[in-house]
């Protein structure tokens, strides 16, 4: 796949201070009418946003899928509604119908590093399966179990443990109600811990909605 970099729809915009009344709906909307203003949103989110599609898809498909995101978002900027949510989860939904497009891939990431020694995991999930799974060895079952979930679920599951959204924050990327979000989590939850041997599905997503 060609690599591409990441766009800057500010061109040479330098980077904006992080101060309070430079928030991320106001670039959003200055941005409708001064195009250059996105780059505000670029340089505050795309670590964020390319770090999410690295751990789900890899290094190489993370740079198509951050620029791809930004380059959405700012086509779409029109339609933001600041009193629906944030920029933040707004981003992270695109990034994440985004990398549905690429699902398969994510699937055979996931069932390789399950095959892959933990000492030879040296990109992408090891913060995923070492750090977020404490149990010895559950770090290749962790990676098996995720590439058996369901789309959706695992969607929900990896926005909270990654992206470290709120239950709301995820109803406003997937477009679900915060009950559906629950539901799911559970879900995912109670099917990791099954596929783990009972490890508590807690090593990997708090349980605590915000």
């Amino acid at each position: 796949m060609a690599h591409h970099h990441p766009p800057d729809p500010g061109g040479d915009a330098p980077d904006v201070p992080d101060v309070p009344d430079a928030s991320d709906a106001a670039a959003i909307v200055r941005s409708r009418h001064d195009p250059a203003a996105f780059a505000e949103i670029f340089h505050r989110h795309f670590a964020a946003i390319h770090g999410y599609a690295a751990r789900r898809l890899g290094a190489d498909a993370a740079d198509d899928v951050a620029a791809e995101t930004f380059l959405a978002a700012f086509r779409k900027r029109d339609r933001f509604d600041p009193e629906r949510g944030t920029v933040r989860p707004w981003l992270f939904g695109i990034a994440t119908r985004l990398i549905g497009s690429h699902r398969r891939a994510e699937g055979r990431r996931f069932r390789a590093l399950a095959r892959t020694p933990a000492e030879h995991a040296h990109d992408g999930h090891e913060d995923l399966v070492t750090s977020r799974v404490t149990a010895g060895g559950a770090g290749t079952a962790l990676a098996g179990a995720l590439a058996r979930l369901p789309r959706g679920d695992r969607d929900v599951l990896l926005l909270v443990a990654l992206a470290d959204l709120s239950y709301e924050e995820v109803g406003q990327a997937l477009g679900l109600k915060t009950g559906t979000v629950a539901s799911r989590l559970h879900r995912a939850r109670r099917r990791l811990r099954e596929s783990l041997g009972g490890t508590n599905p807690a090593l990997i997503v708090e349980e605590t909605p915000a």
